[in-house]
């Protein structure tokens, strides 16, 4: 399978546009009527990404537009596979002028301060000791052979959260799309609550000393850890960490706290890709991508305009009506340049054949994920509601001296299963709560112990 870029014009005098077509010999080549065809059966048997980037792209919505289920065929080009099925049952878009957004000034500082030194080395990953701070690629260029591996390590050490970052209350609910009635709704079966999601960069830090990097004499790129869980009952202390190597030969470590066994479990990466507790969502998509990039290929599909939530108007998110609150209906603008990465697991067992993640090109935000089973079927979708501000919630206390971005809202639904799971941060029912604790400087090494783990869910 290889990506054909085709040079093809518009209009017969008019400009041309570049087209990505996966050349599949399943397919018949590279034939577009044949992959239209294919793609025709069900949205789950795409085999085609048809990047079209002309003028008229963006000319089918415009700010105060309001996309609903009738709408669809409107932005069908503007989004995936799996946001188009939302679309289709009810999750409306309010359509807002682009956005252009900045990063942190002590992010872009070393962004300018270290632009073009960050290498790739003979294995193809990023030589760690060529990067310092900052984002490592500043210049993609979509010719490249490694952009795609260059695009996600910008996404990896994106401006979000350079030093350290706690989350409070994200609250959570899961359970069953009924689609078989006249309006669809949306069964909730669970509630989750979660007291704290916390990470620790050791490298690439701007805001806090030790700038750029943490004593580290066992080699740490990160470590991550969400614990207790607050609800429900059943689940009342669950907990997980992960640690993660700069080695990239050095697989990462992943534990979890089971009170009611009580011992702690190791994770393998495989497992990573399993939706658990009843609801949704895998730990590899925590944020748009949680995984550990060594560990997949990756490929650039394209790039054009898409649409994307990055700039949310509801605090805290709403659920939309028309599709019985599966979704959050919220504000969407036309992003102008969004990649479209293609990303294999390497391990046995890992549940999903390929993710394909929507990154936008400058902020380098995860729009939304379409993850497809074993036998290249759409399987789930996964979006990401961002907002951009000083305040995470205007509602509570905490101010930045800058905007910074925050992602009030989460939704994965299952498409085969009928199934999904929404998240908000700060969630429904902490209205005053900030959510968002960015960069602070007061994430303790401790708190990642498996002793910390283990006495946070008693």
């Amino acid at each position: 399978m290889a990506v054909i870029r085709e040079t093809v014009p518009t209009t017969a005098e008019g400009p041309t546009t570049d087209r990505f077509v996966i050349d599949d010999p399943a397919c018949g080549g590279a034939s577009t009527s044949r992959v239209r065809r294919v793609a025709s059966r069900a949205l789950g048997g795409l085999l085609v990404l048809l990047f079209l980037e002309p003028s008229s792209a963006r000319a089918q919505v415009k700010p105060g537009d309001v996309i609903a289920a009738k709408d669809a065929d409107r932005v069908k080009d503007l989004v995936s596979p799996g946001v188009d099925w939302l679309v289709r049952r009810g999750m409306r878009m309010t359509i807002i002028p682009f956005q252009k957004t900045e990063d942190p000034p002590a992010f872009r500082e070393a962004t300018e301060k270290y632009a073009g030194q960050t290498k790739l080395g003979a294995n193809g990953l990023i030589d760690e000791s060529t990067y310092v701070a900052g984002r490592p690629f500043p210049k993609i260029d979509v010719n490249d052979p490694q952009a795609a591996i260059k695009i996600m390590y910008n996404y990896e050490r994106s401006r979000y959260a350079t030093d350290d970052l706690t989350t409070k209350f994200l609250d959570a609910e899961t359970g069953v799309i009924d689609t078989k009635s006249a309006q669809q709704q949306f069964s909730i079966e669970r509630h989750f609550i979660v007291g704290a999601i916390r990470l620790l960069k050791y490298i690439g830090r701007t805001e806090h000393p030790p700038i750029p990097a943490l004593p580290n004499p066992n080699g740490f790129l990160v470590k991550a850890g969400q614990y207790p869980i607050l609800e429900p009952f059943d689940l009342k202390g669950v907990g997980g960490l992960v640690y993660r190597y700069l080695d990239p030969t050095k697989i990462e470590e992943t534990w979890m706290y089971m009170p009611s066994l009580r011992r702690v479990k190791r994770i393998s990466t495989a497992q990573r890709s399993t939706a658990l507790y009843g609801q949704d969502v895998d730990v590899d998509s925590y944020g748009g991508f949680a995984g550990q990039i060594p560990s997949f290929d990756w490929k650039l599909l394209g790039e054009k305009p898409m649409l994307a939530s990055g700039h949310g108007a509801n605090l805290p998110p709403v659920p939309c009506k028309d599709d019985g609150g599966v979704t959050f209906c919220d504000t969407w603008e036309v992003v102008p340049h969004v990649y479209a990465i293609e990303g294999r697991s390497k391990a046995a067992g890992y549940a999903y054949s390929k993710r394909i993640l929507f990154i936008d090109a400058e902020t380098s935000y995860v729009a939304y994920t379409d993850l497809y089973d074993q036998a290249g079927q759409l399987w789930r979708v996964a979006v990401n509601y961002g907002r951009y501000s000083t305040k995470p919630n205007p509602r509570a206390t905490l101010e930045y001296p800058f905007p910074r971005g925050y992602m009030p809202g989460f939704v994965m639904a299952d498409i085969q299963l009928s199934h999904a799971t929404r998240a908000a941060l700060p969630g429904i029912g902490f209205p005053d709560e900030a959510g968002w604790y960015v960069n602070q400087g007061d994430t303790d090494d401790q708190w990642f112990a498996i002793s910390a783990l283990i006495a946070g869910g008693r």
